[in-house]
């Protein structure tokens, strides 16, 4: 359980980041559900980026800096994705 409890913080928090983003862009919202899976797939792959540059998930993963680093990671890479895919979305679209 404990090597699945950093991924799940990843995901959630790219969820939250994902929606917070949608919420902020409106134009490039893709709805709470959109948001949400787009902001899941940002927060795993932005945490396990961030975590092999050394910013993240730390040695056993579990401390308060790599859990707040991994947060923070994974949120920011969910609204990231959500703004990539936004505007992919919105140049289709014309």
């Amino acid at each position: 359980m404990e090597s699945l409890l950093p991924i799940l913080i990843s995901l959630a928090s790219g969820a939250v980041g994902g929606n917070a983003a949608g919420t902020v862009m409106k134009n490039l919202s893709l709805g709470t559900l959109g948001n949400s899976i787009v902001g899941i797939l940002g927060g795993g792959l932005g945490g396990q980026l961030l975590g092999m540059l050394g910013v993240g998930i730390g040695g056993d993963g579990m401390d308060m800096s790599s859990i707040v680093g991994n947060v923070a990671s994974s949120g920011v890479g969910g609204g990231v994705l959500l703004a990539i895919v936004g505007l992919i979305r919105k140049a289709l679209a014309r």
